[in-house]
């Protein structure tokens, strides 16, 4: 009984912050279609544009965290990952595509394990919680690939991430829809 009511609580700490789920999002398409717009961009732009990205991404989780309780945990710890592999990247732009690639690989995993494990804690209590899923276990896949796939070429890279973010993107924005949904009554929470 106790367990609904904190995951009630939750739900609607989320709903009242659905904004910063949608911003990451946004962050997330506008980052994959800037990634796909120029290719052929060099080697340090993009770990400079991914740092960025990962950055602002982290901080926006933080916030998410810090504004929901009950498992904020997931958020902050997404956030601090995404700070920290975004701080690596910004500081160390000079690094091989490899580095990159187990960077943004490490963040991937350590990111889709977390998310999907949010997801199953908030399954009972959020309809569609399969958006947090996918979410997920896209950034999970995303991850393993890379990190099995280290000598893929530049380009590949480029392009892979930007698809993984621009679903990404996507799938956080219709999440954040029916957090919105949620907030203004327009939807059921169960």
């Amino acid at each position: 009984m106790g367990a609904d009511r904190d995951h009630d609580r939750v739900v609607e700490l989320m709903a009242r912050n659905w904004w910063l789920v949608a911003l990451r999002g946004a962050l997330a398409v506008i980052f994959g279609i800037l990634t796909l717009a120029w290719p052929g961009v060099t080697l340090v732009a993009l770990i400079l544009l991914w740092g960025i990205y990962a950055l602002v991404d982290g901080i926006s989780s933080i916030a998410l965290g810090a504004a929901v309780r009950g498992h904020r945990w997931a958020n902050v710890l997404i956030g601090v990952v995404g700070v920290l592999a975004g701080l690596v990247a910004i500081m160390l732009p000079g690094e091989t595509a490899v580095v990159l690639l187990v960077i943004i690989a490490i963040w991937a995993i350590v990111a889709g394990v977390i998310q999907v494990a949010a997801a199953l804690a908030l399954r009972r209590t959020l309809k569609h919680a399969w958006f947090l899923v996918v979410t997920g276990a896209l950034t999970l896949v995303l991850g393993i690939v890379l990190l099995l796939n280290p000598g893929a070429g530049a380009l590949a890279l480029v392009t892979t991430i930007a698809v993984f973010a621009l679903i990404w993107g996507i799938s956080l924005i219709l999440l954040a829809l029916r957090l919105r949904g949620l907030r203004y009554g327009t939807v059921d929470a169960v």
